[in-house]
């Protein structure tokens, strides 16, 4: 679950290119060239999306209960906006089209906005917490509720979560985070000069606040409070700098944690300063699945909540207490030793759609052209 989301998280590089189709270009040629680079790969990003919730369900359907029906609008609000973006490339181009190509891409531009700064806050969620109660009696009836485990607390429905600073701060540093990594993309995929010294200084003018936004998030998180569990009575409680100590105790995963920051920074820095680096989107872009992996990892790991209830401390998932039948995680562990063959295939299907760069001209004698 943790690797699929550093996968989502790098992927969102298309949502980040489709907040920046019309300020990263001046001219409809330009424009389209964006459409159509991003367009070759928005199903990588749509596909982990569904995977991961999918994966989700069956490894932990309490946490899919709980946070999808709960937290109903913040999740319905990120789903509709990712429903618009299929929609926006299969449809822009379309004979037909009543309401013009300028409607779908400002479709796109509220997908990559909303769609990556309300996955950044529901993120955060795994160390902030949410208003939710879990009663597992219930089930039979035997509680206020009927049979109903799982009940939010808040009658915004996941909207509140947007009033805590914290969610705002990782929401805001996955947004920038999307940005700065579709115009290292940009940098390296497009035979456009004009558009790749503008995608430079793009990664400049997102990368700064990236950083900010993260280096926030990051240093609150390990020095606030965090949910820990006793791992002999399974009580919850809170622990001053467990997401600190959760680093420290598991060194491998601190170090590789830090080896993605700085694969970060390093594709961030070189490409600003470099004119002749293109490469930046990889060793950013690994080191964002590294990082996101094992910042996922540390928010449940080593004796620790990863759905925290910040109304009832009892109520809090962990991996104990909320993970599926013993079958289904068997089978699923078997199903995951096809992972390889998945990441082969799609780095197979990546090479087979760059092997050149992307112009003006291939976008005239391809026959789907978006």
């Amino acid at each position: 679950m943790s690797l699929l989301g550093g996968l989502l998280v790098f992927l969102l590089f298309v949502q980040g290119g489709q907040s920046m189709i019309h300020s990263l270009s001046r001219k409809e040629d330009e424009k389209k060239l964006l459409v159509n680079a991003l367009g070759r790969k928005w199903e990588y990003t749509f596909t982990t999306l569904v995977t991961f919730g999918g994966a989700f369900f069956a490894s932990f359907p309490l946490f899919y209960s709980t946070s999808f029906g709960g937290a109903y609008w913040a999740w319905m609000i990120l789903l509709f906006c990712f429903v618009l973006q299929a929609v926006s490339y299969e449809f822009q181009s379309k004979p037909g089209n009543i309401f013009g190509a300028a409607t779908y891409r400002n479709f796109l531009f509220v997908n990559g906005l909303l769609g990556t700064f309300l996955l950044g806050v529901v993120v955060a969620t795994f160390f902030t917490g949410s208003a939710f109660t879990v009663g597992k009696g219930n089930i039979a009836g035997l509680g206020n509720a009927g049979p109903v485990i799982s009940q939010w607390q808040n009658p915004l429905h996941g909207l509140e979560l947007l009033a805590n600073p914290r969610n705002i701060a990782l929401g805001l540093a996955v947004f920038f985070l999307a940005r700065t990594l579709a115009s290292l993309f940009f940098v390296n995929r497009l035979s456009h000069e004009v558009l790749e010294k503008r995608s430079r200084k793009f990664v400049l003018f997102n990368g700064l606040p990236f950083v900010v936004f993260f280096l926030v998030f990051l240093i609150w998180t390990l020095f606030a409070e965090g949910y820990a569990v006793d791992p002999a009575t399974k009580e919850v409680y809170l622990e001053k700098m467990k997401y600190l100590h959760n680093f420290i105790e598991m060194p491998l995963i601190m170090l590789l944690f830090l080896l993605g920051v700085l694969a970060v920074l390093y594709g961030i820095i070189r490409t600003v300063f470099s004119f002749a680096f293109k490469e930046g989107i990889w060793y950013s872009g690994a080191g964002t699945i590294l990082t996101v992996t094992m910042l996922l990892l540390v928010a449940g790991y080593n004796n620790t909540a990863y759905y925290p209830s910040s109304v009832d401390l009892q109520s809090s998932l962990t991996l104990q207490n909320s993970s599926s039948s013993e079958f289904t995680l068997s089978a699923m562990a078997v199903v995951s030793l096809f992972v390889p063959v998945v990441a082969a295939y799609i780095f197979y299907a990546w090479r087979a759609l760059e092997r050149k760069k992307l112009s003006l001209d291939d976008l005239h004698s391809d026959g789907h052209a978006y």
